[in-house]
C-alpha cells in the first residue's frame, strides 16, 4: 500500500516538474534560440550550401514589365496645357539574372561577382508586340537642349539643324526602341564633333545580357548579418554624384537576398545601381506566401521625401540644394547629364503638384507600392515587386523654339514592374524548414500539455486510491453493531 502510494505521488512530482520545466523554456527561449542559431551557421555564401546556390541563380521567376505613357495632346503640350498621357502596356519580359565570374577571397569572408542580366520578350503576357508605337518626349533633344541652353551660338547652331531635320520635343517610336535603342539623328550628327559621344540612345541601351560591374559581397561567414551585403562596387565602397557622405554610401544587399533571422523593428538596406542610391524598408504587415510566413519589407515615404520632411536627404539634392519635392529622385548625375527623375508609378506617395500636373496619373498602393516579402528566419525573398517610374524633366528654354510655350513639369515615360515569386521545389523546402521550426518550437509547449495530462492522471489515481479507504471506514461500524 505505502508503495503505491509512493508511486502515485511520483507520478505528481513528475507533472510538476514538467509543467515547470516546459514554462521555463517558453519563458527563455531556449529552442527559437536554438534553430536561429543553426541557420546563422548554416545561412552562408559558401559552396555546397543551399544559400549559395540560391544567391549564384535565384530559384524565383522574375519578371519584368513595361508600362509606356503615350502622350495623347503633343500640341496643346506645346501651346502650355497639361499633358494628357494613356497608359499603354505591360509589355513583359522574362528575366535572368544568375551571379557570375564567382571568385572567393579573403578566406571566404567575401566573394566577388557581376550579376549579369538577360531579358527575354514574352508575347503571351503582353498588351501587344514589341514594334508597337509610341509617342513620348524626345529624351535624346531634351538632354542635347539642357546640356546647351547656356551656350547661345551652339544652342541655335542645334536648334536650326532640329528645324531642319524635323526634330521636336517629341517623338513616336516603337517599344523595342525605347527599351533597347535607336540611332538618333540628332545624337549622330554631334558625334561628327564629339567622336566620344554613343548615337544610339535607349532606356535600357546595353542592359541586355549585360551587368552593371563588379560587386565584392560579403559571405556572412564572420557574421550573419553581412550575409550577401556590398562591400563595394565597381571597386569602390562609397559613391561620389551625392552631395553628403551619408547619401554616398554603399549600404545592405542588392535586394535577392537577405540575412537570416529577422525582426520586425529592423529596416532593410538595399543598393541599387537603377537608382544610384542606397535605400531602406520598413515592416509592414505579416504575410504568407504558397504557404510560408513573411514579413513585408516596404520603403517608407521618408527614402524619396524632400529635405523639410526628412534632412537626411538633402545630399539628393543636385545640384546642391535644388530639391524637386517628395517622391522625386533626380538621377542626371550618374546617367551622363539626361534630365532623368525617379519615383514610384503615377507619383505614388510624391507631392499632389506633381499628381496633377499630368492628366493620366492615378496612384494606387496596391499597384505601385514597391513591397519585399521575406522569410524572417532564412532571410529568404518570397516575392517582391519593384515599381519604378522613368521620368524627363521638360521645361521650355528660349533657345530652343522646339519646346514652344510648354509648361515645366515631370514627363512620365514609362514605369517598370520587376516581380519575382519564389518556385515550387524552392518553395517546397523552406515549408519543410518551417514545419521543422515549428515542430522544435512547440516542443515545450508539448513538455506542458504532457505535464497536464500527467496531472491529470494522478489526480485520477489519488481519487481511487482515497475511494476504497472512504467505504471500507463507512462499513466498520456496521460490522461492529
Amino acid at each position: 500500500m505505502v508503495l503505491k502510494s509512493c508511486c502515485i505521488y511520483s507520478v505528481g512530482v513528475v507533472s510538476v516538474l514538467m509543467l515547470i520545466l516546459g514554462i521555463s523554456l517558453v519563458l527563455t527561449g531556449v529552442f527559437p534560440h536554438l534553430i536561429q542559431s543553426v541557420v546563422k551557421k548554416e545561412v552562408v555564401l559558401k559552396n555546397g550550401t543551399d544559400a549559395f546556390e540560391a544567391w549564384e541563380d535565384p530559384p524565383a521567376h522574375i519578371y519584368m514589365q513595361f508600362y509606356f505613357f503615350n502622350l495623347t495632346n503633343p500640341q496643346e503640350v506645346l501651346d502650355g496645357e497639361r499633358p494628357a498621357v494613356l497608359e499603354i502596356g505591360p509589355y513583359t519580359y522574362r528575366e535572368y539574372r544568375p551571379m557570375e565570374q564567382i571568385d572567393f577571397q579573403d578566406n571566404g569572408t567575401k566573394v566577388t561577382a557581376v550579376n549579369t542580366k538577360t531579358y527575354i520578350f514574352q508575347p503571351n503576357m503582353s498588351r501587344g508586340p514589341e514594334s508597337d508605337l509610341i509617342r513620348t518626349v524626345n529624351i535624346p533633344a531634351m538632354t542635347v537642349m539642357e546640356r546647351f541652353k547656356n551656350n547661345p551660338i551652339i544652342a541655335n547652331l542645334i536648334s536650326a539643324y532640329m528645324t531642319g531635320t524635323g526634330e521636336g520635343l517629341f517623338t513616336t517610336r516603337t517599344v523595342g526602341e525605347l527599351l533597347w535603342g535607336y540611332e538618333d539623328g540628332l545624337l549622330k550628327a554631334l558625334k561628327r564633333f564629339r567622336p566620344e559621344l554613343d548615337d544610339v540612345f535607349g532606356l535600357f541601351y546595353k542592359n541586355n545580357a549585360s551587368n552593371d560591374g563588379e560587386y565584392v559581397f560579403f559571405t556572412g561567414q564572420q557574421n550573419y548579418k553581412d550575409f550577401s551585403r556590398v562591400d563595394t562596387w565597381k571597386g569602390e565602397s562609397s559613391l561620389s554624384w551625392w552631395t553628403s557622405d551619408e547619401c554616398n554610401m554603399i549600404n545592405g544587399t542588392t535586394g535577392t537576398s537577405f540575412h537570416p533571422v529577422i525582426s520586425k523593428n529592423e529596416m532593410l538596406y538595399i543598393f541599387s545601381s537603377d537608382l544610384c542610391r542606397s535605400l531602406y524598408a520598413a515592416y509592414e504587415e505579416d504575410v504568407t506566401v504558397k504557404g510560408i510566413p513573411g514579413y513585408r519589407f516596404v520603403p517608407p515615404s521618408s527614402v524619396f521625401a524632400n529635405l523639410t520632411v526628412n534632412p537626411d536627404n538633402a545630399g539628393f539634392c543636385v545640384p546642391a540644394g535644388n530639391c524637386l519635392g517628395s517622391g522625386l529622385l533626380n538621377i542626371s548625375t550618374c546617367k551622363q547629364g539626361a534630365p532623368i527623375i525617379m519615383s514610384s508609378p503615377h507619383f505614388y506617395q510624391a507631392d499632389e503638384k506633381f499628381v496633377q500636373d499630368v492628366f493620366g496619373m492615378t496612384p494606387i498602393k496596391e499597384q505601385h507600392q514597391t513591397a519585399i516579402d521575406v522569410n524572417p528566419l532564412t532571410g529568404v525573398v518570397l516575392q517582391a515587386a519593384k515599381r519604378l517610374q522613368i521620368n524627363v524633366y521638360v521645361e521650355k528654354i528660349p533657345s530652343f523654339s522646339q519646346t514652344g510655350n510648354v509648361r515645366t513639369v515631370v514627363f512620365p515615360v514609362v514605369y517598370i514592374n520587376e516581380s519575382a515569386i519564389i518556385d515550387d521545389t524552392a518553395a517546397k523546402k523552406l515549408q519543410a524548414i518551417v514545419v521543422q521550426q515549428n515542430v522544435v518550437e512547440n516542443i515545450p509547449f508539448m513538455l506542458i500539455g504532457l505535464a497536464i495530462i500527467v496531472g491529470g492522471v494522478f489526480m485520477f489515481l489519488v481519487c481511487r486510491q482515497q475511494a476504497p479507504e472512504s467505504t471500507a471506514a463507512e462499513r466498520q461500524p456496521l460490522l461492529s453493531s
